[in-house]
C-alpha cells in the first residue's frame, strides 16, 4: 500500500512548543511548519492577578496541587514561589495528567527544593494521557476534608470573577471538570487560579496564506488543543479542510476537528515519538 506524500506539517502549538515540534519534526525527515493557534500570555485582570498571588503564597498549605499543563507549570512558578522554609516538611502532592506537564513541573519542583517523588502522574504506558487517566493515580489520596487546587488557563482575558481561592463548584463534564467533579465527590474542597491566559494569534498576511494554502491536499495539520481549532475557524471562517487531514491528540480533539470539516482525523498519544509512529503509519515524508 502506498501511503499518501505530505507536502506541509502544520504544527499549531503555542509559540515556544511549536518551534521545539517543528525542529524535532524536520530533524526526523517531515515537512514541518510553525503556526501556532493558542497565543499564551500571564493574566491581564487584576482580580486574576491577585487571586494567583495569594495561590502562589500559599501552594503548600493544600493537600494537592494539580497542573492542567506545562504552560500552567511554566506561569505558576514564573515569580512570587517561596521555596519550603529549611526543614518544613512538605505534605502536599502535586499531580499532572500528561508526561509534558510532569517534565516541566519536575524542574519547577527541584528549583524550589521539593522532592519529585511527591508528584503523580499517568503511568508512561497509559492509552491517554488526561484527567480521565489522572484520577485512578490520585483518588486514594483524598479524604473529607482534603483541599485541592487547580492551576489552569484562562480563555478570556478579564474572566475575573474569577476563580476564587473559593472557586464554584466543579460542572460535571469531561477532562479537569470531571475530575474536579470526582474528588468533590469524595469529600475534597477544589479550588482553582488561572496561571495564564490563552487567546488568538496575531497573524501576518503570510500566515494567512499558508493556513489557507495548508487547506489543499498534502496538507496535515497537527492539534493539541480544541481551542486551536476553534481560532483556526475564526481566522479562516469559509475554508474548506475537507481535502486536507488532521492529526490530533486524544478524541475529543478528534470529534472538534470532524466538526470543523477535516473528513481525514487520525489519533494519536501526544509525546513526540508517538506523534512520529503515527505519521510513519500514514503517510509518507517528501
Amino acid at each position: 500500500m502506498t501511503l499518501p506524500r505530505l507536502q506541509r506539517l502544520m504544527v499549531t502549538r503555542p509559540d515556544a512548543d511549536a518551534l521545539l515540534w517543528t525542529r524535532s519534526l524536520m530533524d526526523r525527515g517531515w515537512p514541518a511548519l510553525a503556526l501556532p493557534l493558542i497565543a499564551i500570555g500571564p493574566p491581564r485582570s487584576p482580580e486574576v492577578q491577585r487571586a494567583l498571588s495569594r495561590a502562589r503564597a500559599q501552594w503548600l498549605t493544600w493537600n494537592a496541587l494539580m497542573f492542567v499543563s506545562g504552560a500552567a507549570v511554566k506561569h505558576f512558578f514564573s515569580t512570587e514561589v517561596s521555596a519550603p522554609a529549611p526543614g518544613q516538611l512538605v505534605e502536599t502532592r502535586f499531580w499532572a495528567p500528561g508526561p509534558g506537564t510532569a517534565r516541566s513541573l519536575a524542574q519547577a519542583l527541584a528549583s524550589h527544593g521539593v522532592e519529585p517523588a511527591r508528584m503523580d502522574s499517568p503511568s508512561a504506558d497509559a492509552p491517554q494521557f488526561d484527567s480521565e487517566a489522572l484520577w485512578p493515580v490520585v483518588r486514594g489520596q483524598l479524604r473529607p476534608g482534603s483541599r485541592v487546587l487547580v492551576v489552569r488557563g484562562s480563555s478570556d482575558p478579564l474572566e475575573g470573577t474569577a476563580p476564587r481561592l473559593q472557586d464554584t463548584p466543579a460542572q460535571a463534564g469531561q477532562g479537569r471538570d470531571w475530575l474536579m467533579g470526582q474528588c468533590e465527590a469524595a469529600g475534597a474542597t477544589v479550588d482553582a487560579c488561572v496561571a495564564y491566559e490563552r487567546c488568538s494569534p496575531t497573524w501576518s498576511p503570510a500566515e494567512l496564506a499558508l493556513a489557507a494554502a495548508a487547506a489543499e491536499p498534502g496538507s496535515l495539520w497537527l492539534f493539541s488543543s480544541s481551542e486551536a481549532l476553534q481560532h483556526l475557524q475564526q481566522a479562516l471562517p469559509n475554508a474548506d479542510w475537507s481535502s486536507s487531514s488532521a492529526l490530533v491528540t486524544h478524541p475529543r480533539i478528534a470529534q472538534a476537528a470532524r466538526s470543523a470539516g477535516f473528513l481525514d482525523v487520525q489519533e494519536s498519544r501526544p509525546s513526540l515519538d508517538d506523534v512520529v509512529r503515527a505519521l510513519k503509519s500514514h503517510w509518507s515524508s517528501p
